[in-house]
């Protein structure tokens, strides 16, 4: 990803308000991968026999769509709390991956800040942010750009699992909404990969988690993060030539 910063010359100098309105205009598209995501995961919520109040209460507090359906999903098929939570944890470790990407470009900002920050910093306001804030222009206001990412990115989703909870089940079956959670995450995943060691973590990941559905208790879920984690890391010394 490497578009020499014209993208975002025009935010030379901003404000915050600029900042601010660009973070958000450009989370908006991915709003329509998000809401569908989110009325699955509140139907999902309520099939696992979770109550309508902590199905929502989970979207402010967990806040990770995806480690949110997995909660569901084994909650719902009585799994073991310890396998729930390891299983939670191995698929949240992207957001510490996340949080060591833009920390060089959030230093100087105060701990009030950098927790707001942490806690709004989920996939699809990473990816939105992470082009402004590598190749923008520098600035004392950039932090608003990723705040308005990651705000428009939360309050769509507290309302898409609103929606699921109230009005998921009358949607048809027929509709397929929860294969929009494979494809939002292909959408996210795809553009992103550039070295070399990110595409071998990807098909190891993505290999693994077709021969491994056979595992008990979903725990195909954390072989193949874990997998395709080490696949990279071994692969990084590749990452010196453009892949092909």
């Amino acid at each position: 990803m490497n578009d020499g910063g014209a993208r975002w010359a025009h935010l030379e100098g901003a404000g915050w308000q600029q900042e601010l309105a660009a973070g958000v205009r450009i989370e908006l598209p991915l709003l329509l991968g998000v809401v569908p995501f989110g009325l699955v995961y509140g139907v999902l919520g309520l099939q696992a026999g979770l109550p309508a109040w902590a199905v929502i209460a989970m979207s402010s507090v967990l806040f990770g769509g995806s480690s949110q359906v997995v909660f569901a999903q084994l909650w719902g098929a009585q799994v073991p709390a310890a396998v729930i939570g390891a299983t939670v944890g191995v698929v949240n470790l992207r957001h510490v991956l996340y949080s060591a990407s833009v920390a060089q470009f959030l230093s100087e900002l105060s701990w009030r800040w950098k927790l707001l920050l942490a806690y709004l910093l989920t996939d699809e306001a990473y990816v939105a942010a992470i082009g402004r804030l590598s190749f923008g222009p520098a600035g004392a206001m950039r932090h608003w750009f990723l705040f308005g990412t990651g705000f428009t990115l939360w309050f769509g989703w507290q309302l898409a699992t609103v929606a699921g909870v109230l009005i998921g089940a009358t949607i048809p079956a027929a509709w397929a909404l929860d294969f929009s959670i494979a494809l939002t995450f292909i959408a996210l995943l795809v553009p992103a990969l550039r070295r070399r060691s990110e595409f071998v973590a990807a098909a190891v990941a993505a290999s693994v988690a077709l021969l491994a559905q056979g595992m008990p208790h979903k725990l195909w879920i954390m072989a193949a993060a874990l997998a395709g984690m080490l696949a990279g890391m071994a692969c990084r010394r590749y990452d010196g030539s453009p892949a092909a």
